[in-house]
């Protein structure tokens, strides 16, 4: 055994020995099973500056009436109570800023978390209502993206001067093994359906010997396959759509877990079922201003709605566009070139062609003038903003915010989640740029 320098090891004449019939000694020993009492309060439980304090300002500064629109519980009639809209909306926020995508998880941390159970101020929040109102808002979380602008743009915080534009491949909830073609689509319908009718024709004294929740689950799990199966099959006819050969046509494949995923090349050069993610950016600013989600593995056709999706929520034209060679077209260009945005994108090299800014035959007047203004030192400078903007958004939420899987099914759904990750940063971004505009900003 090594010693320590200045340490000599112990002889087996210094070992303290008892004397034989001695007492045990009395020790003071852990019992972790002692019920605590610690008289304190929620509001004593984060300091002043905690984000989730930062969160709450925030959404309190909003106008949430979108949300509260759908309660029928009111002053003076029956019914129960539900939970308080900002409640809810704040948990959520702060979960994505934590990277918490799990409406299960979010209810752990309700029960365990100093930050949600500030948040909850002694409301129990069961992760059923946290899953259901993750979604069913898409119209009010659109609205409350549009609203985060304003007040920004009122601020004089997002010049909108350049907005850069990318799109982020994000894995859906569903494996590949479950994409299959159509006779195999078929087959299963078939088998889901026997087990509905069979859920149904079940008799009395066959559902006494389970729990009526039991036999409830079990007819509810085979209604959501059949309808799962149906929606795969008449999504099938889209797929084969997309393919341009017939062998490809005949081994069209569409997943049985969420019809609307589709198998796209990821950034790691794999391909796997996705959803496609589209994000447009102020690059002083940092705020995000657009936020689209697709099923479709190219970026070609998401330049022009992301121009006009930006242009109606800020109530104004951007200044300059910029995106990379994926979402270029030159009906792109003409589209941009008719509200007045120059277009900043990279001009291909193509062999047989010495310089590739030279006008062709086929260039419209707003090609011609994209491929003149990329010569420029100066257009290629400022070009670098993409990346510098885009990518950094994308990392902060892949990275830290848990934007790397999905945890819902289908396109509205996946659209909310980017809602959510939206309204987040821009929120986080608010407070980031002028704290004292969340302070004294009013609605």
């Amino acid at each position: 055994m090594t010693m320590l320098p200045g340490f000599d090891a112990p002889t087996m004449e210094t070992a303290p020995t008892r004397p034989e019939g001695a007492a045990a000694p009395r020790l003071l020993e852990a019992d972790r099973t002692q019920v605590l009492l610690r008289p304190t309060d929620l509001e004593s439980l984060l300091p002043p500056e905690h984000p989730a304090r930062t969160l709450w300002t925030a959404v309190g500064r909003l106008d949430l009436a979108a949300f509260y629109a759908p309660i029928a519980a009111v002053e003076g009639h029956a019914g129960r109570a539900p939970i308080d809209p900002k409640i809810l909306l704040t948990l959520w926020l702060y979960a994505t800023s934590e990277g918490v995508g799990s409406a299960r998880e979010v209810a752990r941390l309700c029960e365990a978390h100093d930050a949600y159970r500030w948040i909850g101020g002694g409301v129990h929040v069961n992760y059923h209502t946290l899953s259901d109102f993750r979604v069913q808002h898409q119209a009010a979380l659109d609205g409350l993206l549009t609203e985060t602008l304003a007040v920004l743009l009122q601020a004089g915080l997002v010049p909108l001067t350049r907005v850069a534009q990318d799109g982020t491949r994000v894995r859906a909830s569903a494996g590949a093994a479950s994409f299959r073609r159509e006779p195999s689509l078929r087959k299963c319908l078939a088998a889901a359906q026997a087990q509905v009718q069979h859920c149904r024709a079940q008799d009395d004294a066959a559902v006494t010997q389970r729990s009526a929740r039991q036999a409830a689950a079990q007819a509810r799990a085979a209604q959501e396959r059949e309808a799962r199966l149906t929606q795969a099959l008449a999504h099938l006819p889209v797929v084969r759509a997309a393919k341009t050969t017939e062998a490809a046509r005949t081994e069209a494949r569409v997943s049985t877990t969420d019809p609307e995923a589709r198998v796209m090349k990821m950034a790691d050069g794999g391909f796997r079922p996705a959803y496609n993610v589209q994000i447009a950016t102020d690059t002083a600013a940092q705020v995000v201003v657009g936020v689209a989600a697709t099923n479709q593995g190219t970026d070609r056709d998401a330049s022009t709605p992301m121009v006009d999706q930006v242009t109606a929520r800020c109530g104004t034209v951007p200044g300059a566009w910029l995106i990379d060679g994926g979402f270029l077209t030159h009906e792109a260009l003409d589209a941009a070139a008719a509200r007045g945005i120059p277009v900043y994108a990279p001009v291909s090299a193509r062999k047989n062609i010495a310089d590739p800014y030279r006008p062709r035959a086929t260039d419209s007047a707003a090609v011609i003038a994209w491929r003149a203004r990329m010569a420029t030192p100066e257009a290629q400078t400022l070009y670098k903003e993409r990346a510098a903007t885009a990518e950094c958004v994308n990392a902060v939420w892949k990275g830290r915010r848990g934007f790397d899987r999905l945890y819902v099914r289908g396109l509205a759904k996946v659209y909310c989640i980017a809602l959510w990750m939206a309204v987040t940063h821009n929120v986080l971004r608010w407070a980031a740029l002028a704290p004292q505009v969340l302070q004294e900003a009013t609605v």
